[in-house]
């Protein structure tokens, strides 16, 4: 069994459901989302859980044999001591947990947002990280994420797996948020709305949220994984020129693309390739929308 936290949300949900076309059992937990997406409804064991509730954590193990976790759980970010309390409590009752139960692995959401002022592209995991200052708290919180899970499961014999996530979007991400720019500019379209014309050669690194769930489940099921630390995204930068063509909107010369993430490492561990081209994954989104509220 293999328990994903945050099971509900966007990356999560499509993990399972990777996990689950792979013939694996999973659990998955949510706290504030109670509605479970077509694509796994009645396939997977749904827990209500409060990650920072450490009793309520340990609790799961004594119902499910789980032997993978992939935590990916977070808050949204109000107050900074707040947010760094919540998601870091949650941080350590997951890794309580996988020290307590055992296990093959324990995986937990880092950010490409960690490789921030390195200017050397595309973006690889043997890089060193900056110093500089981070965009977003998330992104702090990211980063210490790392150092945190490899050195409290030392000598548990549980493998930590660090993901450094791209720029992930698809099905179940809120149209309007303020994360993302490709799904409110696609939902604009959808209702009517002439949105303003990007560039067409801005860009930089993009995964289809399906995508990003197959890459995390093939890396949790493994049989072995020489490094503990994973770029996860389609490993292509996408140019606002491919997005206006899908949806057969203007844009206006000029721009740059920004910095991506290279997959080699997962590729080569994994097998793995994205399946959605941008038209394609546009083309998919939109035909989820039209009979989902997000």
């Amino acid at each position: 069994m293999i328990l994903v936290t945050g099971g509900l949300g966007m990356i999560g949900a499509h993990t399972a459901r990777a996990l689950l076309d792979l013939g694996r059992d999973v659990v998955v937990t949510s706290h504030r989302r109670s509605s479970v997406p077509s694509f796994l409804d009645g396939e997977v064991a749904v827990e209500a859980l409060d990650v920072t509730d450490r009793d309520a954590f340990l609790a799961l193990g004594e119902r499910y044999d789980v032997t993978d976790i992939v935590h990916l759980a977070g808050s949204i970010p109000d107050d900074p001591v707040a947010y760094f309390r919540h998601d870091m409590t949650g941080l350590f009752n997951a890794l309580d947990a996988a020290r307590s139960w055992g296990g093959r692995r324990f995986a937990v959401a880092s950010s490409l947002g960690v490789y921030a002022g390195q200017a050397e592209t595309p973006w690889h995991e043997g890089l060193p990280l900056s110093t500089v200052d981070l965009p977003h708290l998330i992104v702090a919180f990211k980063k210490s994420v790392e150092p945190i899970t490899t050195h409290a499961l030392q000598g548990s014999g549980v493998h930590p797996l660090i993901l450094r996530i791209g720029s992930t979007w698809g099905p179940l991400m809120d149209p309007e948020t303020p994360f993302n720019y490709l799904p409110p500019y696609i939902n604009a379209v959808l209702r009517g709305e002439t949105p303003d014309a990007l560039h067409a050669d801005d860009g930089g690194d993009w995964c289809y949220a399906p995508d990003a769930g197959r890459a995390i489940a093939l890396l949790v099921t493994a049989g072995t994984l020489d490094h503990t630390t994973y770029n996860v995204s389609s490993g292509s930068p996408m140019r606002n020129q491919q997005l206006a063509e899908a949806l057969d909107v203007p844009c206006k010369p000029g721009g740059q693309p920004g910095p991506h993430l290279d997959i080699t490492r997962l590729t080569e561990a994994t097998g793995f390739t994205p399946h959605y081209t941008v038209p394609e994954a546009v083309a998919h989104y939109i035909n989820w929308r039209t009979t989902n509220p997000r």
